[in-house]
Order: structure tokens, then C-alpha cells, then sequence
């Protein structure tokens, strides 16, 4: 029976999850992992009547792209105040004893460095995650939170029926480093640190984009009427009875010197440690002495947060020198005297821009000040004038390319200098052939950057169409290459014709179009003809796609010498279209209708409802207007729309309601297939059963 293999593989699933995640004791490989949740969600596919928003499935994400909803705090979330000194320490337990007069303990916990998130928990199971916001208010990123594996959506054990759970979003360092090397390579701007890497990622409107950044997570802190304890420190191992992940570096402790002792281990152990942390957070244990001491207005009288004091080094500025990117961006870097700082020998700093360097005042020679904290990229943050004896010229941001000799430009609005000269200077030649090859673009085996360098001294390859016109006898007598590592990289270049439409785009290089960009604008518009003739109008009215990237993509199509390329590569043979299986039309159960999509979906992204909608008839429209046929409406819908949708009686469907109407003879078995014997449908199913045969070849009446 289909539901008994759903609920049995959701069951093996979350304790998979729980396994990995929490407990960090995998029993079953990635592979057999992955190959479970697939099976699942073809079963849950072909049958939505059973959907369950507790699925592990729902980790995945699908699109948004309507803004969060505020939701209040029903507990205000405030700030703790900070401490940097064992002086402020020590005043803070004084204050705590005097106001007490009793005996009583503290909980010494990590202050991990992230975003705070708010989590809401009913009868087991997650029902809303709100960020921060304002402390009174936050944003409902419930669907991005779904994610994060290290969240349970479904309890285990004993617990109360409803309460909720703090804690912090995280981003491990690998996953921040692979992240940061992935936007480098796109010259696109770093993240500073994992916090705010964490922070814009749970505000990404793309679930599935977020599921990709591999977010952790732990829990500190409970709020509710019938708490399992009262204790801090009980609550805490019961949340993780219950499946949360809670940091075991946590202890009660009973003295001052405790304390201390936990906070000294800590400021050296921490750099051990998957996240990032920035101090230590000190809560009163008991529940009651807590409530006894109170809050100001804005922290609790009852914690405190002891903040780490930042690496820094002082070391000598001996040079900086200028990178080109593939996009132009030139990038300036400090060439240093060695220094060690967080456990490694920093010898480059990023300067980042022109304004950096004249707002640090540089002169060649100067001792500078160089820090890390919780950033993983070495910054200067200050200058020793004291030691500034003898020193050089001043550091002034130069003004023609390092590497051709064209005069930078810079674009009003933004920080960065480019060098114009994109198809003549050989970094921005090499850099756009290499991210061309790359394995999220058209994925040629063979060409890497090194290979890439030997082909373009040896002029063979001079833009990104030369690729398709290497000959195998021409690569073979190449340094380092052979002939049949010649055979292996012609073979990859003749397979990656196969790649579609959306990822030849994201391979062509266009600035500020990443993969997420891509595929909008292949949905959007189809095939290239259709992209390069778009106007700003055209772009604009696209999801995601603001005035920065329509600007960009007509300036592409509007140099002759892409144009000219483009036509070289559709004549080797590139998919310039969107595949036919993608186009084809599906059915006419909405014929003639217009249709306007909001919210957040589970089963499908909002593109491919798009596709799905063109597919059988209907048209797809952006505004809520008296002909609009129905709204599609998924989870944190659009308010306006909703407002207007119910001003102008305008039906909403959800989900199942919308692939009864596309698909009606499946959703028929897969509602009967799974009962016994004799046994009849109710009144209601088959009364829903009536209105998809009727919607199958048609719509007439109501829409449920």
C-alpha cells in the first residue's frame, strides 16, 4: 500500500536526519540516504492526498517570490547586554547575588555567531519559524527553516503541547569557505563572515537555494506554559530527548571561578570548532529566580554575554598589487610581512576597493593592523601612526589595468573599478572560458585553468566559441596533454551540447546572472532570440530580476562581438531553447483562463507551475484583476493580492486543487487505489472526483 510505504520511508528518514544531524552517528551512507528521500518524494508526487508539511521532503524548498509576512513575538526577543572584561563579569554575578540573596547557579553556554530564530512547536510538530525582526516582530522564513536538517519537524519522546524553542541559524566554516570561493569565482561580493552569510541566506526568497547552503542550527533557550523543568539546564536536555540539537559545550556552573574557567577554555578551544562563535552567554538556572529578577527594557536582568576580544596582529605593508577578474572587477591586496593570527600565517590582506584605501590612509611601509575575529577573510582595519618613520609613497588605487593597460572605469553606485576592455585582456579571456567549462555550466572535463592558460598562449582558444573548434591532433601535441587526454576533452566538449538552455545562459557569462538568474530568464523568454531582443520592460517584469541585471543582459546583447559569438555557438550545435519536453503542450483544462500565482509551493517552484500553466491553455499574469480565473495560492501569499483577490471575488485554489484540474485521472487512482475491496468513496470525494472530470476537458462553475 502506497500510504503504509510513505509513512515508513518518513519514519526511516527522520531518523536518518536525527542520526546525522543531531546526534553526528550516521548508520547509512549519503548515497543510500539520498536514494530513500528520492523514492519518497516520487511517492508523495504521485500521490499529494497524502501530504504531510512534517515530511522530510519538505527540507527541500520550492520558489518564492512575494516578501515574508510579520508575525509578533508572543515573548518579546531582546537583546543581552555585552560584557568584554572578567571586570564586567564579576559585577554582573555581584549584582545577581545581591538581588537574589540566595543560593543559586548559572548556566555558561557558547554565544555562537549567527541569526536568531524563533521557533513555534504544537502537538510535536514545527509550525512557524520567525526571525528576530525588531524584537517584537519578525519575518515567517517558516519554509526556509524547513531546510535545515538540524531542525526537527516532528518531536520524538515526551513533550508539551505547545511551546517554543530559541536558538541560532548557522553556517559551518566549510560550507562558508566553499560559498565564498564559489562567489569569487562568479566576482560576485564576498561574504564577510558566516553570520552574515547565515543572515542573507534564511532572507533568500529561493528555499531550495537555501537548502543548498547546508544551514545548521542549535537551540538555547525555552518559552511556555508546562515546561519539562525548572531549570535552564533541564529544559536543555530535555529539548534534546526531543530531537533539537543542543551545543554540548553548556555547564552549570556554581562559583565565579567556574565561570571563568569556562570561559578561558573556550576563547582557545573555540577555534576547533565547525561554526563560528564570538563569546559566552551566562543565564541564572532557575526558571523562578529568573522571573524574580526580571528584565530593563531592553535585556534580561538574569544573562549576560561575554564577548571574545578579536585577533588582531601588527605587521608591515610592503606592497599592494591588483587583480583582474573575469567580470573586469580589479580587486586590491596587501602584500604583508608575514604574521601569525587565528592559527594561520596571513601574508595577504583584501583591500577591497579605492574607498577602503583612502579611508585607511596607506603609505607603503606602514605597520598595519590586521584582524580576523569572526571574519575569515584578513582584513586592515587600522594604522600604527606612531611607528610611521621612513615610510613610502602613498597607497593611491591605480588607473589603468594591471594586466592590458585600459583606462578603469567605475559605475556610478557601485564600489568596484573595471577594466573595460573585456574581450582583449587576457585574465578576463581566460576567467570567462574557465567559468564557461565549470562544472554548474557547461561541465568540460579537462579544461582547467591551467590547460585553459596553454591553449590561449598557444592561440588556440581566444573566446569561449574556440572550444568547439579544437581539434584533437592540436591538443595532443600540447605540453602535458597527450592523446588521450585529447580524446577525453573532445569527447566532454561534444557531449556538453546536451546541456540546457537555462545553463548555457549561466555559462555565457553575462554580469550579475547567476545559475537562480539563469533559468528565470530561460523560463521567461524560452529561447535566445527571444532574450537578446527583450526590453528593459520585458526583463524587469521577470521574478528577481531587477534593473542592475536588465541593464546587464542588454549591454551583453547589445555588443556585436557576443552577438557574432553566440551565433558561432548555436551553429556548433548549443541548446539556444528551452527543451521541447518543457514546451510541449500538456492538455486545455485551462484554456482561455488567466492565472496569477503567489505564495510558497511544496510539490513544484513557481516557474515550473508557470510552465505547467502555459502547458494546458492558460496564461500566466502578474496582477489580481475582475478577469483573473483564479489565484494559485500557496503559503505566505502576497497580502495585496489576497486583499484584492477578496475585494473582487476572485477565486483561490491550492496546490492538490490545481494538479486535480492539470492531471484529474491520476489524482482519481491514486485516491482509489489504496482502498480495500468494496469500499466507497464519500459524498465529498466524489463530488471532488466530478469536478476534476469536469475541469479535465473544461472549466465551467466553481472552482472548488
Amino acid at each position: 500500500m502506497s500510504k503504509e510505504k510513505i509513512e515508513k520511508l518518513r519514519n526511516e528518514l527522520e531518523q536518518h536526519n536525527y542520526n546525522y544531524y543531531v546526534l553526528s552517528a550516521p548508520t547509512i551512507s549519503d548515497m543510500e540516504f539520498d536514494a530513500k528521500l528520492k523514492e519518497l518524494q516520487s511517492l508523495e508526487e504521485a500521490h499529494p492526498e497524502f501530504y504531510d508539511p512534517a515530511s522530510p521532503t519538505q527540507r527541500v524548498g520550492s520558489d518564492i517570490s512575494d516578501g515574508f509576512t510579520q508575525v509578533a513575538h508572543v515573548y518579546p526577543m531582546l537583546s543581552l547586554s555585552n560584557t568584554y572584561s572578567e571586570g564586567e563579569v564579576t559585577e554582573f554575578y555581584e549584582r545577581v547575588r545581591k538581588a537574589l540573596n540566595e543560593d543559586f547557579e548559572l548556566v555558561c553556554e557558547l554565544k555562537y555567531d549567527g541569526t536568531s530564530i524563533s521557533l513555534t512547536y504544537e502537538n510535536g510538530l514545527l509550525q512557524r519559524a520567525i526571525t528576530r525582526g525588531d524584537g517584537e516582530k519578525g519575518d515567517d522564513v517558516t519554509a526556509n527553516v524547513k531546510t535545515i536538517r538540524s531542525i526537527p519537524l516532528r518531536l520524538r519522546g515526551q513533550y508539551p503541547a505547545l511551546f517554543e524553542i530559541r536558538g541560532e541559524i548557522l553556517m559551518p566554516w566549510a560550507v562558508f569557505d566553499e560559498l565564498n570561493r564559489e562567489r569569487e569565482a562568479q566576482e560576485e561580493q564576498l561574504f564577510a563572515n558566516p553570520r552574515n552569510a547565515a543572515s542573507g541566506t534564511l532572507k533568500l526568497q529561493n528555499p531550495s537555494i537555501v537548502a543548498s547552503r547546508k544551514l545548521d542550527a542549535y537551540l538555547y533557550y525555552i518559552l511556555g506554559e508546562k515546561l519539562p523543568s525548572n531549570t535552564h539546564s533541564g529544559n536543555l536536555n530535555a529539548a534534546r530527548e526531543w530531537g533539537f540539537k543542543v551545543s554540548g559545550a553548556t555547564k552549570v556552573c556554581k562559583t565565579l571561578n567556574e565561570v571563568f574557567d569556562f570561559i578561558n577554555y573556550w576563547d582557545v578551544e573555540r577555534k576547533n570548532l565547525p561554526v563560528a562563535t564570538d563569546g559566552i552567554v551566562i543565564k541564572v538556572n532557575s526558571l523562578n529566580q529568573q522571573k524574580n529578577l526580571g528584565y530593563t527594557a531592553k535585556s534580561p536582568r538574569w544573562a549576560i554575554a561575554y564577548k571574545f576580544q578579536a585577533e588582531k596582529a601588527l605587521t608591515r605593508l610592503n606592497t599592494v598589487s591588483y587583480q583582474v577578474g573575469r567580470t573586469g572587477a580589479v580587486t586590491p591586496v596587501a602584500n604583508l610581512d608575514p604574521v601569525q593570527l587565528s592559527g594561520t600565517t596571513v601574508k595577504r590582506a583584501s583591500l577591497h576597493n579605492a574607498d577602503i584605501i583612502e579611508s585607511l590612509d596607506l603609505h607603503i611601509g606602514d605597520m598595519v593592523f590586521v584582524e580576523k575575529g569572526g571574519e575569515i577573510i584578513p582584513k586592515i582595519t587600522a594604522v600604527d601612526l606612531s611607528a610611521r618613520v621612513l615610510i613610502g609613497d602613498k597607497v593611491k588605487f591605480i588607473r589603468n589595468c594591471p594586466e592590458c593597460g585600459a583606462a578603469l572605469v567605475r559605475i556610478e553606485g557601485e564600489a568596484a573599478h573595471y577594466c573595460p576592455n573585456d574581450n582583449a585582456c587576457p585574465p578576463q579571456i581566460k576567467g570567462k572560458m574557465e567559468h564557461f567549462v565549470s562544472r554548474k555550466a557547461m561541465n568540460i572535463d579537462g579544461l582547467g585553468s591551467e590547460t585553459i592558460a596553454l591553449l590561449f598562449e598557444n592561440k588556440l582558444l581566444q573566446n569561449i566559441a574556440d572550444i568547439y573548434d579544437l581539434k584533437v591532433n592540436d591538443l595532443a601535441r600540447l605540453e602535458r596533454l597527450g592523446n588521450k587526454s585529447a580524446q577525453n576533452i573532445k569527447s566532454s566538449v561534444e557531449k556538453s551540447k546536451e546541456v540546457p538552455f537555462e545553463r548555457v545562459i549561466f555559462a555565457l557569462g553575462i554580469r550579475f546572472v547567476g545559475e537562480t538568474v539563469a533559468k528565470k530568464l530561460a523560463f521567461a523568454f524560452k529561447n535566445i532570440e527571444a532574450l537578446e531582443k527583450a526590453t528593459f520592460d520585458e526583463l524587469v517584469a521577470v521574478d528577481e530580476i531587477g534593473e542592475r541585471i536588465a541593464n546587464s543582459v542588454q549591454a551583453y546583447f547589445a555588443d556585436e562581438r557576443h552577438v557574432e559569438m553566440l551565433s558561432r555557438l548555436k551553429a556548433y550545435g548549443l541548446q539556444m531553447s528551452v527543451s521541447e519536453d518543457k514546451m510541449k503542450p500538456a492538455g486545455n483544462s485551462l484554456s482561455g483562463m488567466s492565472v496569477v500565482i503567489s505564495g510558497t509551493f511544496l510539490y513544484h517552484s513557481r516557474d515550473e507551475y508557470k510552465t505547467m500553466i502555459e502547458q494546458n491553455g492558460g496564461k500566466n499574469v502578474g496582477s489580481v484583476s475582475a478577469k483573473t480565473s483564479f489565484i494559485l495560492a500557496g503559503a505566505n501569499m502576497g497580502p495585496e493580492k489576497l486583499k484584492k483577490a477578496e475585494s473582487l471575488g476572485v477565486r483561490l485554489l491550492n496546490e492538490e486543487e490545481l494538479l486535480a484540474m492539470l492531471k484529474p485521472e491520476e489524482i482519481k487512482e491514486s485516491e482509489v487505489e489504496n482502498r480495500t475491496e468494496g469500499e466507497t468513496l464519500s459524498e465529498g470525494e466524489e463530488k471532488k472526483l466530478k469536478e476534476s472530470e469536469q475541469n479535465s476537458t473544461g472549466f465551467t462553475g466553481t472552482l472548488f
